[in-house]
């Protein structure tokens, strides 16, 4: 269900699809800026909850890696279907999002995370879902390999391909907009704002 909250008047909320992620159908109202309330609006509310995106970032040859799989959704945008994104995955309930970094990190690429930076909380789609996306850089140690593995889990139909790449390749694609996948972009923007300290600081710890 919605929270309560002084500036929403919940009518109705109901679920309308109770799959792997429920859809829930809310009536509502709103307090507007000027302190007077909305007519009552009917919203689809999809229920996806925590995650967390990863940007594997190994600062001795300054490398990322990034993850390749295909997307439905973006085949059905007029996109190419093979997305350029960052490990990603939903946390699960009480989980730690650091842990969950770290697993989503090792399940999606095999690489092990010995350290984290965390990036923040960024909602990933706040006009129709309810997904808050915890985003961290983690240190790791890439092979010379500019594709490392293709993995993925089976019981999820994932195939998944990891590149190696300079992180400087990484800025340019983003600059390009050869990454259309935004919490991959946003990730290594964030990189990017921090990249001279950070590699500085974690090639020396």
């Amino acid at each position: 269900m919605v929270p309560m909250h002084p500036l929403v008047d919940i009518d109705s909320d109901e679920v309308a699809y109770d799959g792997r992620f429920a859809l829930q159908v809310v009536r509502f109202r709103y307090r507007k800026f000027d302190g007077a309330w909305s007519r009552q609006l009917t919203w689809e509310l999809w229920r996806r909850g925590q995650a967390v995106v990863v940007l594997p970032y190994d600062p001795w040859t300054d490398r990322v890696a990034l993850i390749e799989q295909f997307r439905l959704p973006a085949l059905a945008a007029g996109l190419d279907p093979i997305m350029t994104e960052c490990p990603a995955g939903l946390m699960e309930p009480g989980e730690d999002p650091a842990a969950a970094a770290a697993r989503e990190t090792l399940e999606e690429t095999g690489l092990v995370a010995d350290r984290q930076l965390d990036i923040g909380r960024f909602m990933l789609m706040q006009g129709g879902a309810d997904e808050v996306g915890r985003f961290s850089i983690a240190r790791v140690r890439l092979p010379q390999a500019g594709v490392i593995s293709e993995s993925g889990l089976e019981d999820e139909g994932e195939s998944t391909r990891v590149v190696v790449m300079p992180a400087a390749e990484a800025f340019a694609m983003v600059a390009d907009n050869r990454v259309l996948n935004a919490p991959a972009a946003l990730a290594v923007l964030s990189l990017q704002v921090r990249h001279a300290a950070l590699r500085e600081a974690w090639r020396a710890a």
